[in-house]
């Protein structure tokens, strides 16, 4: 579909919206696209089946699951990323709206000129302060915290900025339950075989720094592949967007050999299961992996992600530096790749249960915690 009709669905979609009767949409779901649908589809599901509230689910991606559920108290609405958002944004009426973009009000997406109360959920256990721009929970007035840093770090920047205090409220992960819940069925109800360590998932963050962007990624590509492990690429969305020769470069190299795969879309969870061991640098999905999995992570030490400049006020350690060596070993690239595997398998991290307690509120039921906290807000 091209810009023109896209647009021109996405008009429909915010008309649509706009003529609902105001009890139909209380509260309201926003998804950027498909691979945010991962962080909101727990927290979607139990609040329609564990509440009586008519819920709508708004989405700037034809391609986001979250827009083909079926549900007698869900509607659904595909809005776009451009014109037809911004104005959306700045006119919906809706008492809550829940979503897991950052940055509200910061840039095109501004606040709504009616009284909406905005929620925003976690889409990473990374820092607040560090991986985010400046300024990106500023206007929000709910912060679903995933876990005692988050509570820290919102709760430090408020301080520091004399900024008005929001609400905070100690959630925990949707996301990393899930993925605990699928990896417990998966041992359940299949045979469990001797680990042969051959697969291999490189997840890397995005930026200049990030190990495709910067190049890293294509000679480790080569030395996994000439070792005889099975390879899956898994970039991240802004990576998929911004840094498409990159890839196209890697994928050219490698495609026609049987050990190479990329993943481009986050929404499934294959990769993350059927991989032994994950390659990454400042990823959040490292600490998934390693938390939800109790499977060995190998962190490359390239430049820490910073996006914002400012981090350092807020006189906090991120949690994805303070966390490496607990989940984790670092490789400084020099060392041959082949041992840092077979020392990550032999530390294979046996403190990962406790580390999980100590990470996350509400480990294993945060989507009914979230659930609780609409019903009071609608009391």
């Amino acid at each position: 579909m091209n810009k023109i009709l896209k647009e021109i669905k996405a008009l429909s979609g915010a008309i649509e919206f706009n003529y609902l009767p105001k009890q139909k949409r209380q509260i309201t779901f926003y998804s950027e696209g498909k691979n945010y649908w991962p962080h909101l589809e727990g927290l979607l599901k139990t609040t329609l089946n564990k509440t009586d509230k008519f819920i709508c689910y708004v989405s700037s991606d034809l391609g986001d699951p979250g827009i083909k559920i079926k549900h007698p108290k869900l509607k659904t609405f595909f809005i776009g990323k451009f014109l037809v958002r911004n104005y959306f944004f700045q006119n919906m009426e809706t008492d809550v709206m829940v979503t897991t973009m950052p940055d509200l009000h910061q840039y095109q997406l501004k606040r709504s000129h009616h009284n909406v109360h905005y929620i925003y959920v976690q889409h990473s256990l990374v820092s607040l302060h560090s991986v985010y721009r400046h300024g990106a929970f500023d206007y929000y007035d709910t912060i679903c915290a995933a876990g005692p840093h988050h509570v820290k770090e919102i709760e430090a920047i408020e301080k520091k900025y004399s900024l008005a205090k929001k609400k905070i409220i100690k959630l925990g992960y949707s996301r990393l339950d899930n993925l605990i819940k699928i990896n417990k069925k998966i041992l359940k109800y299949e045979k469990k075989q001797k680990q042969s360590y051959k697969q291999i998932l490189i997840a890397p963050s995005w930026g200049p720094n990030a190990i495709i962007e910067s190049g890293f990624c294509k000679n480790l590509t080569e030395k996994l592949l000439n070792l005889g492990y099975a390879v899956i690429l898994r970039p991240h969305p802004q990576t998929v967007k911004f840094a498409k020769n990159e890839l196209r470069e890697i994928h050219d190299r490698y495609k026609n050999n049987p050990l190479f795969s990329i993943e481009e879309s986050l929404e499934g969870n294959e990769s993350l299961l059927k991989s032994d061991i994950m390659i990454s640098d400042w990823s959040g999905a490292a600490i998934e992996f390693a938390l939800a999995f109790d499977k060995p992570v190998i962190f490359c030490k390239v430049p820490q992600k910073i996006n914002n400049i400012n981090y350092k006020d807020i006189q906090i350690e991120p949690i994805e530096v303070s966390i490496r060596n607990k989940i984790g070993l670092i490789w400084d690239g020099l060392s041959p790749i082949d041992n840092m595997i077979k020392l990550s398998i032999k530390k294979n991290n046996n403190n990962l249960s406790t580390l999980k307690e100590n990470y996350c509120f509400n480990l294993g039921f945060s989507d009914d915690v979230f659930v609780e906290i609409l019903k009071k807000k609608f009391s």
